[in-house]
């Protein structure tokens, strides 16, 4: 997955934002935000267009905005440096440096000329300098060897690279005489392409890529710097393909990439394409980073509210980290016993090493000569002279040996650690007591603190119903009465109708709203209308089931014939699903409402807590229903609430007729 740009996608940026419909030039600068730690917002005002925001996130990204992280209450002081420069300015520039992944904005403000460098490459940062390229403010000060970074100094660039735009066939040739790896390790380290680009040249030039460099002449020569022109193409006739490409099909679909133009090692994959690179850009740097944002906003406020979960967590940790640590200790101290003569033989030819009058340095160096001709000598793995502390290899074990103490006083060393650390988790379990008893009183108060729950009355709680996975409503007759009145009242041109080949069906209408339906929601519901039939009472698993459009639907019969109360004519093409499996699945909505809900356990798990799935068994609706609102007690621990949002009664509202189980 990428995570930076390159350069080729720099220069597919800067054409855009420097001219055309998107062009940045004479935008007027408002507020300078810095909502993360490495990323700066402009807001601008275009004319013509309004206002706009342009996100710099140093070392990976730069680009126009819709999705802006939110600004922090108290601004940092380089924004508000920023502001004291640029703020009221007018963008005269936009420019790339030497197909470098550095972007360059030039300001100016009362005849002041200002630029702003933005490093796109790792470990990159955000400068303004003055006309005379002094620094005026780094965003993060840094000193790189023969490169300073900081206010004062003149800002130098990184060292350059040879641009593929401009190269020639002597500098590829010189380039590839002095290198001795392959050809595509020689291309992105020294033009500048990154290893993608780099394999996309190869390919095109029909070159292997791990060819080394020493195999290469004049006639490969020719080909990759043709096959380098040639993919660089758009950006200078600005006739761009913005995609982004995806890894894999439908939901489990994953974007892996975005580039500005069409790249051989792609094809075979899936691409989604935009009207321009600055919104593809957008789309998979600026959508992704606002859902992480996201998630953290509410991973740290589900920290806040988990704190005994978490205060658990790391006393559980402690106890198995406490209890690990003492049996390593006391692993060690028997293992000193089990090499007594070993450890006491290193013990003795170092003490006369020492009465000798030896420095540790000379003691090293002789164990080193001898490691080979005295035993003693072999399990000897270093010595810290300063604390005495000999490390001995025993029986694969590093064990730490004092060499002013005996063989059984080293060993009492672990076992007394192995004692401590033993109560340290004795103390640490008592701790895991107290915090289960303080969320267990948690639990009561906040239980205690539901209250009565408001249950809001809609207009279609009187039919079966769902909402799918992709949020369409789904309603379904009750009977014949209900089935009438879907029918007259409440079925449009642009819904859908499902029904069973089997008699004895709900009349099942996706209420689409205008809007396509994604063949997730059709398989729902087909799995809704088979569930709520005469299937599920005849203790089937699977049925057909088809879907029309509302006009195939008449209460018209042929003559002759009649159309008893809640059945109906279906004329035309039918659009069959076969073996649609039953099944159901009942939760509780914890949503903008409190209520329980059934329906395909898809659509339930995704909207609802403490989902229970059904099959056809040998319960009736009611019995069935009493043991659902128990399993539902036993879990929430409050009988009062759960019978105001799932009383049997309401549960069994949500139970296709006849007999059910649960599903094991």
């Amino acid at each position: 997955m990428k995570e930076e740009m390159a350069s080729a996608d720099v220069a597919a940026l800067v054409a855009e934002l420097s001219s055309g419909e998107l062009s940045l030039i004479d935008a007027k600068v408002g507020k300078i935000y810095q909502p993360l730690e490495d990323e700066i917002r402009f807001n601008l005002f275009v004319f013509g267009k309004g206002r706009v925001d342009f996100i710099i996130q140093a070392g990976k990204r730069a680009h126009l905005s819709q999705y802006v992280s939110p600004s922090p209450k108290l601004p940092q002081s380089f924004p508000m440096l920023l502001r004291k420069h640029v703020m009221s300015s007018r963008i005269t520039s936009i420019k790339q440096y030497d197909f470098d992944r550095i972007i360059e904005i030039g300001f100016v403000r009362g005849g002041v000329e200002t630029v702003l460098i933005a490093e796109l490459f790792a470990r990159g940062n955000i400068v303004l300098i003055d006309n005379e390229r002094r620094i005026i403010l780094p965003m993060n000060p840094t000193t790189f060897k023969g490169r300073r970074v900081r206010s004062g100094e003149i800002y130098s660039y990184p060292e350059a690279q040879i641009s593929p735009l401009d190269a020639s066939e002597e500098q590829m040739l010189a380039v590839f005489r002095s290198s001795d790896s392959d050809v595509v390790r020689t291309i992105a380290t020294r033009f500048n392409l990154g290893g993608l680009l780099s394999e996309e040249v190869c390919s095109r030039a029909g070159i292997k890529k791990n060819l080394p460099v020493s195999e290469v002449g004049s006639e490969e020569i020719t080909l990759l710097l043709r096959a380098m022109k040639d993919m660089f193409s758009p950006l200078q006739t600005g006739e761009l393909d913005p995609c982004i490409i995806m890894k894999g099909e439908g939901d489990t679909a994953q974007s892996i990439d975005v580039v500005p133009f069409e790249l051989e090692v792609y094809r075979e994959l899936t691409k989604e394409r935009y009207p321009s690179f600055n919104k593809a850009l957008d789309e998979y740097f600026g959508k992704r980073e606002a859902a992480s944002i996201t998630e953290q906003a509410f991973s740290v406020k589900k920290e806040k509210v988990d704190l005994l979960e978490r205060r658990l967590r790391q006393q559980e940790e402690a106890v198995e980290k406490y209890g690990k640590e003492s049996e390593k200790h006391t692993s060690i101290a028997e293992t000193i016993y089990a090499n007594y003569q070993a450890v006491e033989d290193v013990l003795k030819v170092l003490a006369i090493a020492r009465d000798k009058g030896y420095s540790w340095d000379q003691i090293k160096s002789t164990i080193k000569a001898a490691k080979d001709s005295v035993p003693a000598a072999k399990s000897i793995l270093s010595i810290d002279s300063a604390t005495g502390i000999v490390v001995l290899d025993l029986m694969g074990m590093k064990t730490n040996i004092d060499v002013t103490k005996t063989v059984p006083q080293n060993a009492q060393v672990y076992y007394e650690r192995s004692k401590k650390l033993a109560k340290k988790q004795e103390g640490a379990i008592r701790s895991i007591e107290q915090t289960k008893l303080a969320m267990q009183k948690k639990e009561k108060t906040a239980t205690r603190k539901r209250g009565t729950v408001r249950i809001k009355k809609q207009w279609y709680d009187r039919f079966r119903w769902f909402v799918s996975s992709d949020g369409f409503l789904v309603i379904g007759g009750r009977d014949a009465d209900t089935n009438e009145e879907i029918f007259v009242k409440y079925m449009e041109k642009r819904d859908i109708v499902l029904h069973t080949q089997m008699p004895g069906a709900p009349l099942t209408v996706i209420k689409t709203g205008g809007k396509e339906v994604p063949s997730q929601t059709i398989e729902e519901a087909a799995r809704f209308v088979v569930s709520y039939s005469s299937v599920w009472k005849s203790g089937q698993f699977s049925a057909d089931c088809y879907w029309v459009n509302p006009t195939q639907v008449s209460k018209t019969p042929e003559s002759g014939e009649y159309v008893k109360k809640g059945s109906f004519i279906i004329r035309g093409e039918r659009n069959y699903l076969k073996d649609v499996p039953v099944g159901v699945a009942v939760g509780i909505e914890m949503g903008e409402q409190t209520r329980v809900i059934g329906g395909p356990l898809s659509a339930i798990s995704t909207r609802a807590k403490h989902v229970i799935e059904l099959v056809p068994g040998k319960f009736n609706q009611n019995d069935i229903a009493k043991k659902v609102y128990r399993k539902y007690v036993d879990t929430i621990g409050d009988a009062s609430y759960v019978k105001q949002i799932a009383s049997p009664d309401k549960i069994a509202m949500m139970l296709p007729p006849g007999e059910s189980d649960f599903k094991s």
